[in-house]
Formats: structure tokens, sequence, C-alpha cells
């Protein structure tokens, strides 16, 4: 296996899972985003996005920018692009992609920007028992 440009990062092995998601059912992803697109994600994409590319190390900006490309390959493919920054911009959040939904839901209600963006990606996960 080829090591990655995120390899080195603490969530490297739940990018790898997001983007085996993508590619094995594209689909799945396509059809999450219609529900996801609120304002609150909205906000939380800016914010980790703006967190991504500002890191104070060049390797974490690296890392990002090659998981974007990674996953800009499918189209509507926005909720895993921004579970994807989620992961790289707070190294701390990547148990989100396994709790309950109604954790997620409390999460997402005390301002969470990780929850909000890792949301529809733990469901999609969930759904494929991965």
């Amino acid at each position: 296996m080829t090591e990655t440009p995120w390899a080195h990062l603490p969530n490297a092995v739940h990018i790898d899972r997001i983007l085996g998601s993508l590619e094995a059912h594209p689909e799945k992803w396509s059809e999450a985003w219609s529900a996801a697109h609120t304002a609150a994600h909205t906000a939380a994409h800016t914010a980790a996005h703006t967190a991504a590319h500002t890191a104070a190390d060049g390797a974490r900006s690296e890392a990002w920018s090659e998981a974007w490309s990674a996953v800009v390959a499918w189209d509507d493919a926005v909720v895993a692009q921004d579970a994807v920054a989620a992961l790289v911009a707070w190294d701390d959040c990547a148990y989100m992609l396994d709790i309950p939904e109604d954790a997620l839901k409390v999460l997402r209600a005390v301002g969470s920007q990780p929850a909000v963006l890792l949301s529809v990606a733990a469901k999609v996960l969930r759904a494929e028992n991965i």
C-alpha cells in the first residue's frame, strides 16, 4: 500500500475509511448531500477549510490538498469532502464517526462544527457497516 500524503495525521485511517466508502458507494454520498446542506453545515465547512489551510504546519495543509483532490473526483461528494476537512482540521473528532446519532445530535445542538460535518459521513458509514 502506498503511503498517502495524510498518513502522518492522527485521523488518517478515518480519511481512508471515507475515501474507500466513497469509491465503493458514490451514490450513497450523492444522496446524502441534499439532506446535509444547511446553514450550520455551511458555517462548519468554512471553519474546517480555514483550519486545515491555515494550520501551523505545512504538511497538514498539503495533506488537506491531497485528500481534497482524492475526493473531488466524484460529483456531489461535498459531504465526503467536508468529512475529510473535519478530520484534517480537528485531530480529536474521529470518534464522532462511530457514536450513535443521538449523541451526534446533541453535539450538533451545542454547536460542534466537526459534528455537523461528520454526521452524514457517520450515517453513511453506519449504513455500510464499516
